[in-house]
């Protein structure tokens, strides 16, 4: 596409240098630019891209999108300067990339916890029914069978629009996406065409970026408004909404779009009632507008139901039928760090959790409390470089429902293990604890205190194959470690 169409897209820019260039690709990341590539000048948190402008020109660029004018640069090479490059270049990813999401439907989904798995749900669900799908999240971004490697929950606009346009190329007609806060209060998502918006929940996390638990509900907010205010009924939009969520009476109104609500203890188009459950998994009464179903699923814990509730309103909103969806609920057998079992065969229980949230945490322990025949030992940490004050709260709960609780390190990053471990304890009043900085050795010692009938639940990382420790990433996975820690243990 020759730059001059490609710049159609934007309302306002000025342009230094002379010529019509073909483009070949849009690029942010200076080390991707090829011959013919229009490099975007990104101020990052760490790097500012117009530095690497002479490189990208090096490269073979063939016109530059900045915030300034780039004097320097030889030649005569057009540089197109605007405003917000960011901005900018989700309008041009949009165009350049032929609108992909305009030609998908596109189901994003919000809130503290429960994004990933609802966003499997659905995908399961949609793939049961017969469709092609792609999913975007924080484990991997997934295009039918195909799983790639992601750096953010939510990839930046130039990332997903080219993800959108291999689905597309891919024959994918569904697709769902974890849309994380961040990602809406910095524009990552702008130009991405929303069928339907899903609320999981809204608990504290994130308040090292957004400062306050008001500041973080509107970032999400933003999803419901971005819907638009048109109605079209051959394409309406819809909001799923946390019935059982305060939050859900903001979002409301803040969206224009037909709204289903789902829950399990307020009145809802979408419910769950008759809750039963047990290690195998939990059963409850479907009761939703096409009637009342029983469903026996093999996920655990009330709030497993949530995101199942979620993911069947998302999927009957979206046209499918409701014996398909059910059919997908029961077979669904769970998702990589989400109560995840570890079984070895040994005599007591190992779980395997993301929980890295007080809410999330509380909800874990307390569905494990009610499954565990004797003892609950608990492995738990808190990130490095974020939000301080939840420490304490999780340090709380960790107290208040395991029998051993067990502080260790998650991702230190930047910090003092050690400081944070403290941050934690400030949580604790008199009540026992054990502090291993060490995350290995805290395992290890979990495992080796646990007998039979015991349940080991190793929170905070989940699915995650890696620890940062300062701005390094070693291999580090809680699955390996503690299938080493239980051979050891059965071998002694």
């Amino acid at each position: 596409m020759k730059l001059d169409a490609i710049l159609t897209a934007l309302h306002h820019y000025k342009r230094y240098g002379n010529g019509n260039p073909e483009i070949t690709s849009l690029e942010m990341d200076s080390r991707a630019v090829k011959e013919g590539s229009l490099f975007i000048c990104i101020k990052g948190f760490t790097v500012d891209g117009h530095e690497f402008a002479l490189e990208a020109v090096k490269k073979g660029a063939a016109a530059l999108l900045s915030e300034k004018p780039l004097n320097h640069l030889p030649g005569d090479i057009p540089v197109i300067v605007v405003n917000d490059t960011k901005r900018a270049m989700a309008v041009l990813a949009d165009y350049f990339y032929d609108q992909p999401t305009h030609k998908l439907h596109l189901i994003g989904v919000t809130g503290t916890n429960g994004k990933t798995t609802t966003t499997h749900l659905i995908d399961h669900i949609f793939r049961n029914a017969g469709y092609k799908t792609g999913l975007i999240g924080t484990m991997y971004t997934k295009i039918n069978d195909q799983q790639y490697e992601v750096k953010n929950t939510t990839p930046d606009s130039l990332t997903l629009q080219k993800t959108f346009k291999k689905m597309i190329e891919e024959n994918v007609t569904h697709a769902s996406m974890e849309v994380s806060s961040h990602a809406l209060h910095m524009g990552r998502v702008h130009g991405c065409d929303f069928d339907v918006a899903v609320f999981t929940n809204l608990t504290q996390d994130h308040l090292d970026y957004h400062q306050t638990m008001e500041e973080y509900r509107n970032a999400k907010g933003l999803l419901f408004a971005q819907l638009g205010n048109k109605y079209d009924h051959h394409h309406p939009k819809f909001s799923i909404l946390n019935g059982d969520d305060p939050a859900s009476d903001y979002y409301r109104h803040m969206t224009s779009s037909h709204i289903v609500t789902y829950g399990i203890e307020n009145e809802c188009e979408i419910m769950a009632k008759d809750l039963k459950m047990n290690a195998s998994g939990t059963s409850f009464l479907l009761v939703t507008p096409e009637g009342t179903f029983p469903v026996q699923m093999k996920l655990v814990g009330k709030f497993s139901v949530y995101n199942v509730l979620a993911a069947i309103a998302a999927s009957l909103v979206s046209g499918v039928e409701i014996e398909k969806i059910i059919e997908a609920v029961e077979s669904m057998e769970g998702v990589r760090g989400r109560f995840e079992l570890v079984d070895c065969g040994q005599n007591f229980s190992v779980i395997i959790d993301y929980a890295h949230t007080p809410d999330s945490l509380d909800n874990l322990l307390k569905t494990v409390k009610e499954l565990a025949k004797k003892k609950v030992i608990l492995v738990v940490g808190c990130g490095g470089d974020r939000d301080r004050t939840k420490r304490p709260l999780m340090a709380k709960i960790a107290v208040q429902w395991a029998d051993i609780p067990i502080f260790t390190s998650d991702n230190p990053r930047n910090e003092d293990p050690h400081q944070i471990l403290k941050d934690m304890a400030a949580g604790v009043d008199g009540e026992p604890f054990h502090s291993i900085v060490d995350r290995e050795e805290a395992i290890q010692f979990a495992i080796s205190n646990a007998e039979e009938g015991d349940v080991v639940v190793i929170a905070g990382k989940g699915h995650e194959t890696y620890q940062q420790i300062g701005d390094k990433k070693f291999d580090f996975d809680d699955r390996k470690v503690a299938i080493r820690a239980i051979q050891l243990k059965e071998n002694k």
